[in-house]
């Protein structure tokens, strides 16, 4: 039954498996709508005459579309692959990554838990209703502790669960780096320039500074988002410059580009 089926919204971006090609377009089922299909017509898979549909879907390939109309009462499902974007591409194949790792997770806590069906459900509702994601839950989890769950109502023993879970999440990290120039002209300003970095570099977990050769020397920040790692670098910075400057040096520094290691 028809009144049955849940459709995506138009407008909606999907994941799609494409079954079958014609000489009009393809047919894809949808994967987060119970593979129910849909149509991508020729005219919505780039722009200008397709020669060769083959040459842009092939059988059994995953493909983000755009969802151009619907008909419910016909269980039509008009798609677009042209009206993508590379970056809606990017953020669908992010978020169904995401979820699959989420529900992972969630299978790892239930064999763990010895959780039955409808106890999993349960849990993944409570989740739900403080988390947007389930993989949101186990990373706020790995990040902050068991306090992440505070007034979840989840019991002590799924809760130890999911915290032996999340201990093997590799979190993500952010890295802001810069290269320095230090000069010290005085009879021992190397060895000046090497007890200032080295005392810094002891003390800023995180931090990592290395000689690039005279009188260049990159100084990078490791942490888990961007807004920390300015925060650390910003005082690692003024001591290097306060020390260097007060044996009678010159400083200097350029930053480099960032770099983002996501989870997923």
């Amino acid at each position: 039954m028809l009144d049955d089926v849940e459709f995506p919204a138009p407008g909606e971006v999907v994941l799609a498996t494409v079954v079958k090609i014609i000489d009009q377009g393809a047919y894809v089922t949808l994967d987060e709508y119970n593979n129910i299909q849909g149509f991508l017509h020729t005219q919505e898979i780039a722009p200008g005459w397709i020669k060769a549909i083959n040459r842009y879907v092939k059988k059994g390939e995953k493909k983000v579309l755009r969802v151009k109309k619907i008909n419910p009462g016909r269980g039509d499902i008009d798609l677009s692959l042209k009206q993508i974007t590379n970056d809606q591409r990017k953020k669908k194949l992010r978020e169904i990554k995401r979820y699959e790792k989420g529900q992972t997770l969630l299978a790892n806590v239930a064999e763990r838990a010895s959780l039955t069906d409808d106890q999993v459900v349960e849990l993944e509702n409570r989740l739900y209703k403080r988390f947007d994601a389930i993989y949101d839950a186990f990373l706020n989890v790995a990040q902050q502790g068991t306090d992440a769950l505070q007034g979840t109502e989840i019991s002590k023993d799924i809760i130890d669960a999911i915290q032996d879970v999340c201990s093997k999440i590799k979190l993500p990290t952010v890295e802001i780096r810069g290269v320095m120039e230090l000069t010290c002209n005085k009879s021992d300003g190397v060895v000046r320039i090497k007890e200032i970095l080295t005392d810094l570099d002891k003390r800023y977990a995180g931090s990592n500074i290395t000689y690039l050769g005279a009188p260049k020397y990159r100084v990078a920040i490791t942490a888990g988002d961007f807004k920390f790692a300015e925060k650390m670098l910003k005082p690692i910075i003024s001591e290097i410059k306060g020390g260097i400057e007060k044996s009678g040096g010159t400083f200097s520094f350029a930053r480099e580009e960032s770099k983002k290691n996501r989870e997923d």
